[in-house]
C-alpha cells in the first residue's frame, strides 16, 4: 500500500458537485492499494498515519499526531499511487490491485481508522473526484507498506 499523507487545515473531495467528504484540521491520506496487498498492509499504514508527528506541539515542534490533536482524517482513493513511468510515457498501472480487491481494502482501511480517529471522512471509490485542500506547512509525507520510501 502506498499513501501521500498531506496535513491540512482543511480538504474536501467532490463528486459531479456534490461533497462527498469534508475535513476541518487533520490529514487527508490518498491511498493505493497494490495487487500484492493485505490487511496487514492496512493496519501498518493506518498506525502509521494516525501516530506520526506531524503536528505542531507548544514550542512549534512537529511533535504531536493526528491522534494527540485529535484531528479529522479524509481517505481518498488513489490507484495512480502504482503508476510506473520509468518507461515510455504512459504510466503503467499493472501494480495496482483490481477494483474489486482495491475497494474491500480501501473500505478495511477507513473501518478501522473509524475505530481511532472521531471524524473520517471519504470519497466515492472509482470515481471522478475534485479534491480540494489548504495544505499546512505544507507539509507532506510519502508512505508505503513495503518501506520503499
Amino acid at each position: 500500500m502506498r499513501a501521500v499523507l498531506q496535513r491540512v487545515s482543511r480538504a474536501k473531495v467532490s463528486v459531479g458537485g456534490e461533497t462527498t467528504g469534508e475535513i476541518g484540521k487533520g490529514i487527508l491520506i490518498l491511498l493505493g492499494v497494490s495487487r500484492d496487498d493485505s490487511e496487514k498492509e492496512a493496519v501498518y499504514l493506518l498506525e502509521k498515519t494516525v501516530n506520526l508527528r506531524i503536528f505542531e506541539d507548544e514550542n512549534d515542534k512537529m511533535n504531536l499526531s493526528l491522534a494527540d490533536i485529535k484531528g479529522d482524517l479524509l481517505v481518498v482513493s488513489q490507484f495512480t499511487l502504482y503508476g510506473d513511468a520509468r518507461k515510455g510515457r504512459r504510466p503503467s498501472f499493472i501494480e495496482a490491485a483490481a477494483p474489486e480487491k482495491a475497494n474491500q481494502l480501501y473500505e478495511f482501511f477507513v473501518k478501522e481508522a473509524r475505530k481511532h480517529i472521531e471524524r473520517v471522512e471519504t470519497g466515492r471509490f472509482q470515481a471522478m473526484m475534485d479534491v480540494e485542500l489548504i495544505n499546512d506547512g505544507p507539509v507532506t509525507i510519502m508512505l508505503d507498506s513495503d518501506k520503499n520510501f
